[in-house]
């Protein structure tokens, strides 16, 4: 055993102070600055966008966004009262925008008015837009304040954030009070989680979507590395994900930096669906499998919506009736009087999306796959439409909810976790001061 002896006071008085410092200097040296941001997402009742809240601007304000998981920017309503002392321009030739790989779509004098933001000459425009109207235009690229947290915790601020800075007829059809749109795609350099990691060396390229079923509570999106928790109990939620490779689209919507997987069939209660399986591969810029959280409900094309259909409504109990839709949005609905429910929602036929090989695939259960429209019916939380100018699968955010996706966009990879309530879980429970 060490032992010391002391022959004065000061001594002792001395000795105390060097463990003090010493303990202080082993606090300070195990001291790790987050990785991993926290950024809640909540789901809006009316239009069924989900919404996020991100500082912004000198002095720094509130704004919120819709969250557009293939969107290329942040996309900013510049010409409803924009007011920020810290806005500063792109200028043609400069490095941002050489950053921003904007200098092929637009630079020059387009502002025949009187400088403002989003209105000024000599400045990096790019092509971006609204994914709800499908609507896209040419657009002032700038400079401001950003930053994700809110007093008396701010997570990370960055003062030169490069965004979108829009006019305000792109921002219809949006969420009440929604003044921007957060774009999350892989394939910008001034995409959210892409910009975040280049400006910040602590945040890796990877970003997690946990979306709430719950009007009344918010999911979140995790930026930066893994382990993302959820917790009572703690659980790492990123562990024992299905992944897939990302699929490019180097057709028609690259540009926009949409998410894209190959998805080779779709089996209901452990049955192969048979579908025309041209529709599931990319072909000029059309057809494949998309992800989107600004679409409530998953989209098949006609074809597949029909043999999905058909095929659920052979995999249901002989004691269940199909009724007349209640409303024009879904095609197949059923009385739910003799569907019990279970942990991960009503016990309907599973539905299984197998992606580039069998073992990997995606399950869906009734809590995803069905929705109750009123006391006595529910229905198949699919819709089918003509999708002849986009997607086959456009996988939407209903399917998503209580489910975690993991965006790796270092491997170009994404995971897949299936229903949190297997686990006793949800999106809601995150530590939401991290």
């Amino acid at each position: 055993m060490l032992t010391f002896k002391f022959s004065s006071s000061s001594n002792i008085c001395t000795f105390i102070l060097l463990f003090l410092l010493l303990n202080i200097i082993s606090l300070c040296s195990s001291i790790v600055l987050p990785t991993t941001l926290i950024l809640p997402v909540t789901k809006d009742s009316s239009t069924l966008q989900y919404i996020t809240v991100i500082g912004q601007r000198t002095p720094l304000i509130p704004v919120k966004f819709t969250v557009h998981l293939g969107g290329a920017s942040l996309l900013v309503d510049c010409e409803s009262g924009y007011n920020s002392s810290t806005y500063k321009p792109v200028l043609c030739k400069s490095k941002q925008c050489s950053f921003a790989k904007a200098e092929s779509n637009a630079c020059g004098n387009f502002c025949l008015s009187k400088p403002r933001p989003g209105c000024n000459n000599n400045t990096c425009h790019t092509l971006d837009g609204n994914p709800i109207i499908d609507t896209y235009t040419g657009a002032e690229l700038a400079e401001d304040v950003l930053a994700i947290g809110s007093k008396p915790v701010v997570l990370v601020s960055q003062p030169k954030f490069i965004f979108t800075c829009i006019e305000s007829f792109i921002m219809t059809h949006l969420a009440k009070g929604v003044t921007g749109i957060a774009g999350f795609g892989h394939n910008s350099t001034i995409s959210i989680p892409n910009q975040l990691a280049s400006l910040d060396s602590k945040f890796t390229n990877k970003f997690g979507i946990c979306l709430s079923s719950s009007t009344r509570s918010s999911g979140v999106i995790f930026i930066g590395s893994t382990p993302y928790y959820v917790y009572n109990p703690m659980i790492d939620i990123s562990k024992n994900l299905v992944y897939t490779p990302l699929v490019k689209n180097t057709f028609t919507t690259s540009k926009f930096s949409e998410y894209h997987v190959k998805v080779s069939s779709i089996r209901i209660a452990g049955k192969n669906v048979p579908l025309n399986k041209t529709l599931l591969s990319i072909k000029q810029g059309l057809g494949g499998t998309r992800i989107s959280t600004t679409t409530a409900f998953t989209i098949l094309h006609t074809t597949i919506y029909d043999a999905v259909k058909t095929a659920f409504i052979n995999a249901l109990p002989k004691n269940v009736t199909i009724v007349e839709p209640p409303t024009k949005q879904f095609g197949l609905c059923f009385s739910s009087k003799n569907i019990r429910n279970t942990n991960v929602g009503p016990d309907v036929p599973v539905i299984d999306i197998v992606f580039h090989k069998k073992s990997a695939f995606w399950r869906i259960y009734g809590t995803n796959s069905v929705v109750q429209v009123n006391k006595d019916v529910m229905c198949l939380a699919f819709v089918g439409q003509d999708q002849t100018r986009a997607p086959s699968i456009e996988i939407g955010g209903y399917q998503l909810e209580e489910n975690l996706l993991l965006f790796d966009l270092i491997e170009k990879k994404i995971g897949f976790s299936s229903s949190l309530k297997l686990q006793q879980t949800s999106c809601s429970k995150y530590e939401k001061t991290s």
